[in-house]
């Protein structure tokens, strides 16, 4: 099951804390974004591997942007 991270507002994407691949925790952050000198992390809300970043640093996102999506792993024994 995949799950996808949106940005909640319009911002400059900051910088990315992972790659493709990565295996990331609940609440890892996964990109940070920057609105009116502030940064805003988002974080992975499962635990899994990021399958897609579909953003770069520098790059300006607007609300409900998709930022990456998320991979569940196999449920054990699968």
């Amino acid at each position: 099951m995949a799950m996808e991270l949106r940005a909640e507002m319009a911002a400059n994407v900051w910088k990315i804390s992972v790659r493709e691949g990565d295996a990331v925790d609940v609440g890892d952050t996964v990109v940070i974004l920057e609105s009116m000198k502030m940064e805003i992390p988002v974080a992975a809300e499962i635990s899994g591997r990021i399958r897609q970043l579909h953003v770069r640093e520098g790059q300006v996102v607007r609300e409900g942007d998709l930022l990456a999506t998320l991979e569940e792993p196999p449920p054990a024994g699968a």
